[in-house]
């Protein structure tokens, strides 16, 4: 990689959590990055100065990835300001914990709008956007594995996402482009964090035999790994990163 022409890499919902960390990591590598948010500008813009601060290349774009047309101006932002995309992120996800029974109509579709629509915008813009040799990586979850109570339409959305890594994988034969999922388990985020006890929170960092909380770094780490040259040969396959947990 070049120092004129850096790698560009999309992160979304970047602006904090585990999308902000990947963003630092990416940066620290050598990539130019595109902080894309939904509604978090003021973190994003800081995000962005900080990275700048420290050298790196890094723009801030919103858009609502449930939003096709948000989705080409992302695509569109990140070529005219960085150059073609070579590195795309799928981070932006939701959670709502309530059992099925209990969803609304408005928090299924908001679920299914952001993590699968969402997903498949992303993807299908990148089919035709993405550099040759380009690294996709998308976000599931490792409750996929393990069925919990109240994570119904969360899990049903991104078992969708890991189907759609995997076929997606096959359909990009001859660009030399990978597609692979990660599907942590808990991670000590504000978001994972927010409205649990103590006690709930040591009984999730009991849970994985490696006794501890995930850490978004922890993350970051395994995105660096499938967007570099050492998984030239890890393609359509889901990484469940959760110490042991499932």
């Amino acid at each position: 990689m070049s120092s004129s022409q850096p790698k560009v890499a999309i992160v979304t919902g970047a602006s904090r959590g585990i999308g902000a960390v990947i963003a630092k990591q990416l940066a620290s590598e050598g990539f130019a990055v595109v902080i894309n948010y939904a509604s978090s500008a003021g973190e994003a813009t800081r995000l962005v100065a900080q990275l700048r601060e420290d050298g790196h290349e890094a723009i801030a774009v919103q858009a609502d990835v449930a939003n096709a047309a948000d989705v080409k101006r992302l695509f569109d932002e990140a070529e005219q300001q960085l150059g073609k995309v070579d590195v795309l992120i799928n981070n932006a996800g939701v959670l709502n914990v309530l059992a099925l029974a209990q969803h609304s109509d408005e928090m299924y579709e908001q679920t299914f709008n952001i993590n699968t629509k969402g997903t498949f915008n992303t993807l299908r813009e990148a089919a035709t956007r993405l550099n040759g040799g380009g690294r996709i990586v998308n976000f599931s979850s490792s409750t996929v594995g393990m069925n919990l109570p109240g994570y119904a339409v969360y899990i049903a959305s991104k078992a969708a996402v890991e189907s759609l890594t995997q076929v997606f994988a096959k359909e990009l034969r001859g660009r030399q482009i990978t597609v692979n999922a990660v599907a942590p388990g808990p991670v000590a985020t504000e978001l994972f964090l927010h409205g649990k006890t103590d006690e709930q929170i040591q009984t999730f960092s009991k849970m994985p035999p490696l006794e501890r909380l995930g850490q978004p770094q922890d993350i970051a780490n395994i995105v660096s790994f499938l967007v570099s040259p050492a998984a030239d040969w890890v393609n359509g396959q889901v990484l469940r990163a959760n110490g042991g947990l499932v």
